[in-house]
């Protein structure tokens, strides 16, 4: 058994009851984020109320921070998914366009930046691998709260990016829980894509 094995195993036998039930929901909505069920956001709430604890008690502040918009947006898309645009009819999903897509990069990179500054000024020791994912997690939740396909895309880099990151901090579940999201969003870009093209080919 390699040291890194070792250690993963270390932690993991410590994870607490608060990661693990963090962990649980974290999956669950991801599965109903996949197939397109509103459940998605209650369930994802749980999870972010949870971390939003660990992330404060592991100096990750630009995720807590990310985990307060999470749940700030997660009561958005709620009731953006179920009310639509002020007309009560369920929101389709859709692709961005041009425009769109330029304001989600100006979103993305402007994020980053004021992420990155703020987190030089904190004890943090991973400011810019920080800033990056909660970066990429602001773009990925305003696009799903907006029912866009690219949210997937958005997640599958934010996941596969934390992997890495929270096994560094100590955070095996956790790491191990980004490795199921990164497949599980490679699995819901696909099922959102197949909904996509069938829409378009009736209409």
């Amino acid at each position: 058994m390699t040291e890194f094995q070792s250690l993963f195993i270390s932690q993991l036998v410590n994870t607490s009851y608060a990661e693990m039930t963090a962990v649980f929901f974290g999956l669950v909505s991801v599965w109903y984020a996949k197939k397109e069920q509103i459940w998605v956001y209650p369930t994802g709430i749980i999870s972010i109320i949870i971390y939003i604890g660990i992330t404060f008690q592991y100096k990750l502040y630009g995720d807590m921070g990310i985990q307060i918009y999470y749940l700030v947006m997660s009561m958005y898309g709620w009731y953006f998914w179920t009310q639509g645009k002020g007309t009560h009819t369920p929101v389709p999903i859709s692709k961005n366009n041009k425009q769109e897509n330029t304001i989600i990069f100006l979103l993305f990179l402007s994020s980053f930046l004021l992420i990155r500054f703020g987190l030089g000024l904190t004890d943090s020791d991973v400011p810019g691998w920080d800033a990056l994912t909660s970066a990429l997690a602001i773009t990925g939740m305003w696009l799903m709260a907006r029912k866009k396909i690219e949210h997937w895309i958005a997640w599958i880099i934010v996941d596969s990016i934390s992997v890495p990151l929270y096994i560094y901090k100590g955070l095996p579940l956790t790491s191990f829980q980004f490795l199921l999201f990164t497949l599980l969003a490679g699995w819901g870009y696909m099922t959102w894509n197949i909904k996509l093209k069938l829409k378009e080919s009736q209409s």
